[in-house]
């Protein structure tokens, strides 16, 4: 089966137009480093299968329990899950976040991924799913909140968006998409779509009952016509 034509060639200008679109609705986010990235990864490993709420709260949970990432490492497995029972499947968790802050130790001399900004941003990305339980999600949400770089974390909204619209073909899985996302997308806009995109998932384009009257890209979503240009 032949490869589907990119983007820009069966549909051109399709990207600028829905990018565009979504920033008239929603403006245009300006980026600032969130948090120590390795606060960040731990915090997404939490956020895995739960809500943002949850994850925020388990983070907390653990620090106050273990202060240092050290102590982290050194607690039994089930202290861990004992401290980020508040997000929920905190048995898988708990070994997903010792593994990783004893494997980033066991390469690195120390938990600091400051590093990983100098890399190129596919090969950080590899760098950290080299990581039990980390995968290009997790990685991407590091990598795009801490340095700026520009990976494209594909969540439910971003998948189930950019799907509709005909941005990724049918049927394109979610690990795929983040390297397609990385095809189509110009770089300087990712952090841009990542979040106007998952916006315009919970505000307008809905996974039950999607807002296609009020939507500014309904004029080329394939959703609404299979055959849009």
């Amino acid at each position: 089966m032949s490869a589907a034509p990119p983007i820009e060639e069966e549909r051109p200008g399709l990207v600028g137009f829905v990018l565009d679109a979504l920033a008239g609705l929603y403006g245009v986010p300006e980026w600032a480093p969130r948090r120590d990235p390795t606060d960040e990864l731990v915090l997404t490993i939490l956020s895995q299968h739960t809500s943002d709420l949850n994850a925020e709260r388990a983070f907390g949970d653990l620090r106050r329990r273990f202060p240092t990432w050290d102590e982290v490492m050194a607690a039994p497995q089930e202290g861990v899950a004992a401290a980020i029972v508040s997000g929920g499947l905190a048995v898988q968790k708990a070994p997903r976040i010792q593994h990783a802050l004893r494997r980033i130790r066991a390469e690195r001399g120390n938990v600091d991924l400051a590093f990983l900004a100098d890399l190129d941003p596919r090969d950080a990305r590899a760098w950290l799913t080299r990581l039990d339980g980390v995968g290009p999600k997790t990685a991407s949400v590091v990598l795009l909140f801490c340095f700026g770089l520009p990976l494209m974390p594909v969540d439910t909204h971003v998948h189930r968006v950019t799907g509709r619209i005909g941005l990724i073909p049918p049927g394109t899985t979610a690990d795929r998409a983040h390297d397609l996302a990385l095809e189509i997308l110009p770089l300087d806009r990712v952090y841009e779509a990542h979040l106007n995109l998952i916006t315009h998932g919970r505000r307008t384009c809905t996974a039950r009952r999607p807002a296609c009257d009020r939507c500014p890209v309904a004029p080329r979503c394939r959703h609404l016509d299979p055959r849009a240009p």
